[in-house]
């Protein structure tokens, strides 16, 4: 990460100077930052000017690099602080005075990067400070790199959270997504607490941009911003109607919050059965049988263009006096008649047809049990010819038996 560093300074004579700070004669670096690229030893922060307010700790990142190609120690120190501020360099959780720099690293992780810790007196009055810091590497070369810390009661920005869509609507059984930001605008890191005031069997998850799993709180850097899906699930039996949910995320500095806005177009349900619940039925091999369907508006909305459709076996034929309902008001009740033939080649037995009514909203399935019998009217031919059989065998009977 590219930051902001200070004019480095060598000791020693002038010529000394020219050949290795970059100096124009005088003594000083030039302002296109030759001296970092000959000395090549530079510490920088990619924030070196924050505001913050009277009584707050802010940290800073530091960098450190080496050009040359060398490694090397470079003690730290706090060269000038505003009078009654207090400040440390830290690294890995601990207070240190100096940082190894690997001058073979080439990618910023491997910069032994510290951080300086700033807390500024809760009398600090408004207005712009300066602080001073120093690494000394040795062999007479220093960098030094300023910070500007303005203090100001209210601080230029503040930290946010908030939607981009906090109003959304839909029927019950949706569920509803919100991509929200949270912003942290402080001078320092921020671990945020998440939080949702939903109805009661209502469900609200927090789920990192790019992630899957879901949290509770959250780390924010100073400066940056995360994203966050907002997931609100309303129970099944949620009533029409719009709802509120709050929520929040809360740290030690920053208490953000806003509301989510759901609105209930309503409930849509529909279930499918008989006038008196049965579900099974006779039928004959190439007999059209008819059963009544009584289909139901259990939702709190109207539902419209219902179509009825079945599954049943090979060859079978199934048919309804009205395949489509144009429209079915809120709590009405309507009965359709289906006509199931079973094929002309099917054998006695038990067989399931299902019949299935839906729209772009709702459905519902019913399973019916058809048991095709064989017809009276070949039991009764049965019989007869069984019969004959008898009278026959028993008239051979007589007639040879005498003999």
């Amino acid at each position: 990460m590219e930051g902001v560093h200070s004019n480095e300074k060598c000791e020693g004579n002038q010529e000394k100077s020219r050949s290795r700070c970059g100096s124009n004669g005088d003594g000083h670096g030039n302002d296109d930052g030759q001296y970092a690229s000959v000395c090549g030893r530079k510490m920088s922060t990619a924030y070196p000017g924050v505001t913050v307010k009277a009584g707050d700790t802010v940290s800073f990142g530091l960098d450190f690099s080496c050009d040359e190609g060398a490694s090397y120690d470079a003690k730290l120190s706090a060269k000038s602080l505003p009078d009654g501020w207090t400040g440390y360099f830290k690294g890995d959780s601990k207070q240190v005075t100096s940082v190894h720099v690997d001058g073979d690293a080439q990618d910023t992780d491997s910069k032994n990067s510290t951080d300086f810790s700033l807390t500024v007196p809760e009398d600090a009055e408004d207005g712009t400070y300066t602080v001073e810091l120093e690494a000394d590497g040795g062999k007479g070369a220093s960098d030094t790199l300023e910070l500007e810390v303005t203090v100001s009661k209210e601080e230029v920005m503040q930290s946010t959270f908030t939607s981009e869509y906090p109003e959304q609507q839909g029927a019950s059984g949706t569920t509803f997504s919100f991509d929200t930001t949270l912003v942290n605008n402080r001078a320092t890191d921020q671990s945020y607490s998440l939080s949702a005031e939903a109805p009661s069997g209502w469900q609200v998850t927090f789920t990192p941009s790019g992630e899957s799993t879901n949290v509770a709180s959250l780390n924010v850097d100073a400066g940056s911003s995360q994203g966050l899906t907002v997931t609100v699930t309303p129970p099944q039996d949620v009533e029409k109607g719009d709802y509120t949910i709050p929520i929040s995320a809360i740290s030690a500095e920053d208490s953000l919050s806003q509301d989510l806005s759901v609105s209930i177009t309503g409930t849509y349900s529909v279930s499918l059965s008989t006038p008196d619940g049965r579900l099974s039925l006779d039928a004959y091999a190439d007999k059209q049988t008819s059963v009544t369907l009584s289909i139901t508006n259990n939702g709190n909305v109207d539902l419209t263009n219902l179509n009825l459709t079945s599954t049943a076996p090979t060859n079978w034929d199934v048919s309804f006096s009205e395949s489509t309902i144009d429209t079915l008001e809120a709590g009405a009740t309507k009965e359709v008649t289906a006509y199931i033939k079973p094929a002309q080649d099917v054998i006695t037995g038990d067989y399931v047809t299902d019949i299935t009514i839906k729209n772009d909203s709702a459905s519902s399935m019913a399973e019916f049990r058809v048991s095709v019998k064989t017809p009276t009217t070949w039991g009764i031919v049965a019989v007869a010819i069984i019969v004959v059989l008898v009278a026959v065998l028993a008239g051979i009977f007589k007639k040879f038996g005498r003999r």
